[in-house]
């Protein structure tokens, strides 16, 4: 089920492979998550070290839920993947030119979830042929429910 969706990720890049990371949270950004208190927009993961960073990502406080502690709204989050995969992910980032971006935060068994896209960028003339088809098949869409 998802949360919360990067739509901005799918207009600016193709994304070429997924992954599901975990992601290291305190427990006031678990009920705000769940309260639907996220936001992707601006969100990137970087590597460093050895590990996965998901910067940018916008968690807002309930009132409720985090009055022992100081709420920072845009830390940065440690992402949970297996060794295999970050080297892999780190890999194609450094040498191939590829970029990490933040797809969607869902649930899966219970758990939050971060899908990763491994994407390449879009150019401008991608996104101007991406729109047309997009509006092509809105209107192919709209003259099958005229007709039927």
């Amino acid at each position: 089920m998802s949360i919360v969706q990067n739509r901005k990720a799918f207009h600016d890049y193709f994304i070429e492979q997924r992954f599901e990371a975990g992601i290291a949270l305190e427990g006031w950004e678990v009920k705000a998550i769940r309260a639907g208190r996220a936001q992707l927009k601006e969100a990137y993961v970087i590597v460093k070290g050895g590990e996965l960073f998901l910067i940018g990502c916008h968690v807002s406080a309930l009132a409720a839920a985090s009055t022992h502690v100081v709420p920072d709204p845009v830390r940065t989050r440690k992402l949970l993947l297996h060794r295999e995969e970050i080297d892999r992910l780190t890999g194609a980032v450094e040498r191939a030119g590829y970029t990490l971006v933040p797809v969607d935060l869902h649930y899966t068994r219970g758990r939050v979830k971060l899908a990763l896209g491994l994407a390449r960028g879009k150019k401008q003339h991608d996104k101007r042929q991406a729109e047309k088809e997009k509006a092509w098949r809105r209107e192919q869409q709209r003259l099958l429910r005229v007709k039927a």
